[in-house]
């Protein structure tokens, strides 16, 4: 018999733990048409994405984009795929891997991570699953977006309540919903600046990419285009750059509707024009490479560059698993952990199993007052 937490062979004197739920967008299983389309399927029928009426959409996305865009896209991804696969899911991996090495070494209590994707697989409902499977009666999400919008991290809250909603028995949730200013996270940013210019050089222009997003999000409100510029003015103070040596602009769109700007592309093909012929370009708001930083930024956006007149193109990777980013995303967990037994220094296994039995006690105390009354 399933019991109240949904797991047939649950104990109550069973430990629980503290569960970290990473997530990251998404990546098809493989580089092939077949595998982009059904990626591309889900990720553009959410209507946190495409803000346009289902049954208009629909006709779009499935009378046209999905007949064209997969076997472009797939060729993009073979071009980044590696012997791991998809490379941000790889660098998720990896991450997590990480920061589930520093919280056993930091939290009194036990703790679980797991990464998931909010768009293929692993998805968010297995790596819940596998979360609860683990007994984390409280978990704490963290989706990698530095930079809250409705598309990404309110599209990954949506998807953990489609869950939740089945569940009988929920735990303890909390989210981070954005770091775009948090002192570690910016201090990352700025340390992979200055190490990169070490070994490489500064060029004359420091360009900070973002995802874009249709200007009419953020004329509704979505925040997301006031947090990026906030991260690149706190970096660039960090690195005490001058107005002219840095500047925001936006990658990635999709469709007919203007964007945020300045593009990013259209940047680029005219910096040569204004006499600067070598940029640096960093992505911030990708905590992992992945097909639009490794494709779209440092393969098509630099041979943009070079073919408008540039000399120089240097990308900044992302963040990675690099140890300044682990500690800082480490940092950003256990506080929002604090006030949860697993994160408390008053952490005891002996009181703690005392209190299981105590509740196994009271369980099968009003279990037996039931059977009485029936």
């Amino acid at each position: 018999m399933t019991n109240y937490i949904g797991k047939p062979d649950y104990q109550h004197d069973s430990r629980p733990c503290l569960g970290v739920l990473l997530t990251n967008l998404g990546t098809p299983d493989a580089p092939t048409t077949q595998a982009v389309r059904k990626y591309l399927a889900e990720f553009l029928s959410d209507p946190r994405v495409i803000e346009v009426p289902r049954p208009l959409w629909w006709l779009i996305l499935h009378g046209i984009i999905l007949r064209l865009r997969p076997r472009r896209s797939a060729h993009g991804y073979r071009k980044v795929w590696t012997d791991e696969g998809a490379p941000l899911l790889s660098w998720t991996n990896k991450q997590a891997m990480a920061i589930l090495n520093e919280l056993a070494l930091r939290l009194p209590g036990p703790v679980k991570i797991e990464p998931a994707m909010r768009y293929g697989n692993p998805s968010i409902r297995s790596g819940l699953e596998r979360l609860r499977d683990a007994g984390a009666e409280r978990i704490l999400v963290l989706p990698l977006y530095p930079q809250y919008s409705a598309t990404t991290t309110a599209s990954t809250f949506d998807a953990i309540t489609r869950v939740l909603k089945t569940w009988r028995w929920l735990p303890e949730l909390r989210m981070v919903t954005h770091y775009h200013d948090n002192e570690n996270y910016i201090l990352a940013l700025t340390e992979s600046i200055r190490d990169y210019w070490q070994i490489n050089g500064q060029a004359e222009k420091l360009l900070f990419s973002f995802h874009g997003i249709p200007e009419h999000y953020f004329a509704a409100g979505d925040p997301y285009h006031c947090e990026c510029h906030k991260t690149a003015r706190l970096v660039a103070e960090a690195l005490q750059l001058k107005p002219e040596q840095w500047m925001v602009c936006f990658q990635s769109r999709f469709g007919p509707r203007a964007w945020l700007k300045p593009y990013t592309d259209e940047v680029l093909k005219q910096l040569p024009h204004e006499g600067i012929k070598h940029v640096n370009i960093l992505c911030p708001g990708f905590p992992a490479d992945c097909l639009e930083t490794l494709e779209e930024i440092d393969i098509r956006y630099r041979e943009l560059f070079l073919e408008s007149g540039g000399e120089k193109f240097d990308y900044i990777p992302a963040l990675n698993d690099q140890p300044r980013h682990i500690e800082a995303l480490t940092k950003l967990i256990i506080q929002h952990c604090q006030g949860w037994p697993e994160a408390s220094p008053e952490w005891e296994l002996a009181d703690y199993e005392a209190k299981i039995k105590r509740r196994e006690k009271l369980y099968n105390h009003l279990k037996q007052d039931n059977s009485n009354k029936n």
